[in-house]
């Protein structure tokens, strides 16, 4: 595989499992320094190995994003070990789906902790990064993962829909505020992806639907994301793709 983005640095976060996981990989087969975010230093751990393994270089640091001090530290440490990010791929999200007269406070408040003050904890952390590595290299990327659920309408998903709303249209503002300094924002949403987010829904109602839908149509897997990531990330320094829907070929909406 061509080592398209040797000589760079990149940040992942939520990298513990599914899409951040897979794209900490392919940006390590890409030639990337990669450092991995998330908050299970174990799950962490193995995913270096995996990239050291087929010759990658990868740094692990246990974070949470929506602790802001957390990230901060983080960000500390990746300029002292590696200079630099020139890559930060903020990932890291929960999806926690229910009828909004449940009144689920808890999960609207988990979903806005990480998806909105997470993303903004690691843009005010390495953002000044990204800036000092374009003025030095020419390019640097921001990529956020929002969600087809920032336009589309989905019944139980206000608050995550919401939160990914907040992401497609802050990346957009960005762009327009940071493509001047050489930093490239991207906002990539996917459809429907086999990963562990699925997972972390507790209301019955979603559950199955989204159980009824894995047997209508093939799902993404979260190999196919990273290598939208990796393709964004790989484009000459004047190439920047704003927003990037990426769907099953079966899936309608």
């Amino acid at each position: 595989m061509s080592k398209v983005l040797e000589g760079r640095v990149a940040v992942v976060t939520g990298a513990s499992s599914g899409i951040g996981e897979a794209t900490a990989e392919h940006l390590a087969e890409l030639g990337a320094r990669v450092v991995v975010l998330a908050r299970r230093a174990d799950r962490l751990s193995e995913l270096v190995t995996r990239i050291e393994k087929n010759g990658g270089q990868a740094l692990a640091l246990a974070a949470d994003v929506s602790d802001a001090a957390s990230v901060q530290t983080a960000a500390d440490r990746v300029a002292a070990d590696f200079g630099r990010a020139d890559l930060l791929f903020n990932n890291a999200g929960v999806m926690l789906p229910a009828p909004v007269d449940t009144l689920r406070s808890d999960l609207w408040q988990r979903e806005i902790d990480t998806n909105i003050t997470g993303l903004m904890n690691a843009i005010r952390a390495f953002v000044p990064q990204l800036v000092a590595s374009a003025a030095d290299k020419g390019v640097a990327d921001l990529i956020n993962t929002s969600s087809i659920g920032a336009k589309n309408i989905y019944p139980n998903f206000a608050v995550y829909a919401g939160t990914k709303a907040f992401v497609t249209h802050t990346s957009r503002t960005l762009r327009a505020e940071l493509g001047a300094k050489g930093v490239r924002v991207s906002a990539v949403e996917p459809g429907l992806v086999r990963t562990e987010l699925q997972d972390h829904v507790t209301d019955q109602g979603a559950n199955d639907w989204l159980e009824g839908v894995k047997h209508s149509l093939e799902w993404l897997a979260a190999e196919d994301v990273a290598r939208l990531v990796g393709f964004l990330a790989s484009q000459p320094a004047h190439v920047n793709l704003e927003q990037v829907t990426i769907m099953p070929t079966a899936q309608a909406s």
